[in-house]
């Protein structure tokens, strides 16, 4: 139980230090300055309130290997997602208010969350949510180059996966601090996995400086627009606090909630 607890808290300072290096990236130039496609972070411009933000590669150069950030529609439709690193208490909260509203969420879970909290992941699987690959390890993937080394990342969180809840894993792949590289996409796809990026985060992991309810509702609903993929972390105190009202005035302002299922086609199997 001690080597647990001691490798849950290294996972955990990892896990904040990796997101400090990463932050969600805004910059001010212009859509047409957007590149076609980028290796590096994941990074978004906001042209205007409620407008759907534009990614520093395009959904056109993403499509082509089942990668996603938003959804291009005009229907009132959100998808909400979760990266769990670790578990730090607020998971359960996160999961009773979207039983309350009746939202199937997507959590993007690691092997260290899978060792320590198989309860959890068994609730989130008995009330509907789908679960995602954001690898074993939490690994920068922008960096592994083999084919190997990629495909045992996520083999084996897909493994422990189907051994804790006796499932096969979703084919939804996050890339761990939206580190990625064309490469990674070719082989996730390749995989059968499609990548899920996001078109709405915010600063909501930094454990030492949780942002107040105020901030975090000034970040998130100017930004919210039709067809988005939100990111929000469950180790996130505020969000477990906030996500209850989050949901109402989103759902007061003629929002659904979608699944991840309805972006692109699944990929075809691989090869034999």
């Amino acid at each position: 139980m001690k080597k647990l607890l001691q490798t849950t808290l290294l996972f955990a300072l990892a896990f904040c230090a990796g997101r400090l290096a990463a932050q969600v990236v805004e910059y001010n130039r212009p859509p047409e300055a957007v590149t076609t496609s980028a290796d590096g972070n994941w990074g978004l411009s906001f042209p205007g309130e409620g407008q759907m933000p534009v990614g520093n590669a395009t959904a056109d150069y993403l499509k082509q290997f089942n990668a996603y950030y938003a959804q291009n529609t005009q229907d009132k439709v959100i998808y909400l997602t979760f990266d769990a690193g670790y578990e730090n208490g607020n998971t359960a909260a996160i999961l009773d208010a979207l039983k309350k509203h009746n939202v199937h969420a997507t959590f993007f879970l690691v092997g260290n969350y899978l060792q320590t909290s198989p309860d959890l992941v068994k609730r989130m699987v008995s009330e509907g949510h789908n679960v995602g690959n954001h690898t074993f390890h939490h690994p920068d993937m922008s960096k592994i180059s083999t084919k190997e080394a990629f495909e045992k990342e996520l083999n084996d969180l897909e493994t422990l996966y189907q051994q804790t809840t006796g499932q096969p894993m979703k084919k939804y792949y996050r890339p761990p601090q939206g580190k990625y590289s064309e490469s990674n996409l070719k082989m996730a796809n390749d995989m059968g996995y499609r990548t899920f990026f996001w078109s709405l985060a915010y600063v909501d992991w930094k454990q030492d400086a949780q942002p107040s309810r105020e901030a975090a509702f000034d970040k998130l609903m100017p930004r919210t627009h039709d067809g988005a993929i939100v990111l929000l972390h469950s180790t996130s105190a505020t969000n477990a606090a906030i996500l209850d009202e989050l949901l109402t005035r989103w759902e007061e302002m003629g929002y659904t909630f979608g699944t991840l299922s309805e972006l692109g086609a699944p990929p075809a199997a691989p090869a034999a």
